[in-house]
């Protein structure tokens, strides 16, 4: 059997290589999505601060009325380069949405304020209470 080739040997030629490029591709899927998931990540923490930062400067300012208000929370928005979707002023109590984009994922996020208080009927605003039914606002339009 001289020069010849034994049984079993260079059937698996290039066999690593394959393996190889099959690991690689799937890394990189991985990478992708990991990469992925930290721009949504760091969106809704951009929107959960500038919201929370939103509502406190409306409730702020609830002594100027919604607009006031309102305004105030656009210009805190605009500020953490996010926009402002929705505002509500009910009495000292605010609520705003803030919406906020990294890459091409985007995210909104609700935030309120206002006085403490007891919890239960007699304190402040509770969920849902503010109302839904206030439309988008724009933040440069006087929050109305």
């Amino acid at each position: 059997m001289r020069g010849g080739r034994r049984r079993g040997v260079g059937r698996d030629r290039g066999a690593a290589t394959v393996w190889v490029v099959v690991v690689m591709a799937v890394l990189c899927v991985v990478c992708g999505a990991v990469l992925a998931m930290s721009q949504v990540i760091v969106a809704r923490h951009r929107a959960g601060g500038a919201a929370d930062l939103a509502a406190l400067a409306a409730a702020d300012r609830w002594g100027e009325g919604r607009e006031g208000a309102c305004d105030a929370a656009g210009r805190v928005a605009k500020a953490q380069a996010t926009r402002m979707v929705r505002c509500v002023v009910r009495g000292q109590v605010s609520a705003v949405t803030v919406s906020a984009e990294a890459g091409p994922f985007a995210t909104e996020v609700d935030s309120r304020a206002g006085p403490a208080g007891p919890a239960g009927p007699a304190g402040p605003v509770g969920p849902g209470e503010l109302g839904g039914s206030v439309g988008p606002v724009s933040p440069g339009a006087g929050g109305g």
